[in-house]
């Protein structure tokens, strides 16, 4: 495994981004980073889809991003990177790259549909530019574009794409690439980080690990050990509150259990609704019955 990939291991978070008052709380974003580094996590991820990146401009993803690595230290941190004119793309990773990253995390071009000789054209060209490894995001279900297993093979064999973001929603396609071995496959739907860490990925970009970040962490461990029955446990015990992260539009519930945590105000940004008053409720009473079976350290 090159040095690369060894990075893309483990339980990484894809960063909310608070708001206060209509702008970016600075503030609430640098306690985010402490309390998700304090837990043990093994990277951050920034601007992707649970970060509402949609409705940033570039100038507050800069400042988003900014925020966080000067916070982070040493935590490794992934800066999205989306869009469908690939000048716009290629002029904001040319800004990324003045940047401390450990990657840059890319879906296909949304919307336009450019198919898998397009997809793959495009993801060479960002590898190519790029000075920072690319973790290639496979999520057809925002992309319109379905990328397929001999396409993602290829890619694989670009020395500076290193990982992947796995939401592809095919077991065929999971298998594969992580018998390929030449990326690592992290899983990108919550639901699957248990079989896939078990199937030989690598780790999840999770974004229920918001909640209770300690106990994801303790489950890549366990897996890590052969320690499955705990994993099992671990992993049974989260998928309540992993199940009501995403009933209704992610970041919404997320961030209504954030803001009772006093880590963030609840606030969102049009078009993203905030989560009902019925499932803040729901998920409230989820995470109190996790922790009471594994307390708070």
């Amino acid at each position: 495994m090159s040095s690369q990939s060894s990075l893309f291991q483990g339980v990484w978070v894809p960063l909310v981004t608070p708001f206060s008052g209509g702008a970016v709380d600075g503030g609430a974003l640098r306690r985010l980073v402490r309390h998700y580094a304090a837990a043990g996590v093994d990277g951050l991820v920034v601007c992707g889809s649970t970060g509402e990146a949609a409705s940033l401009d570039d100038a507050e993803q800069l400042a988003v991003l900014d925020a966080v690595l000067n916070e982070a230290g040493r935590l490794p941190v992934v800066m999205g990177l989306a869009g469908n004119h690939q000048g716009h793309v290629m002029q904001r990773l040319s800004a990324f790259g003045t940047r401390p990253l450990a990657g840059i995390l890319a879906p296909a071009p949304y919307y336009v549909r450019a198919g898998q000789a397009g997809a793959a054209a495009y993801f060479r060209c960002l590898a190519d530019a790029s000075r920072f490894p690319l973790v290639l995001y496979d999520i057809p279900y925002r992309t319109g574009t379905t990328l397929d297993t001999e396409t993602l093979l290829s890619l694989a064999a670009h020395p500076n794409i290193a990982a992947i973001k796995d939401c592809g929603g095919s077991l065929a396609k999971t298998l594969a690439l992580i018998a390929d071995g030449q990326m690592n496959v992290l899983a990108g739907e919550d639901l699957q980080s248990l079989s896939t860490l078990c199937l030989g990925g690598t780790g999840m970009i999770a974004a229920a690990a918001h909640i209770r970040p300690d106990l994801f962490v303790a489950m890549y461990q366990a897996v890590r050990a052969q320690q499955l029955d705990l994993a099992r446990r671990l992993f049974q015990a989260l998928v309540p509150v992993i199940q009501l992260a995403f009933e209704e539009p992610n970041p919404g519930p997320l961030k209504a259990q954030l803001g009772r945590q006093g880590l963030l105000s609840e606030e969102l940004r049009l078009p993203m609704p905030a989560a009902s008053a019925a499932l803040a409720a729901r998920m409230d009473a989820a995470v109190a019955g996790l922790n009471r079976q594994y307390p708070c350290q």
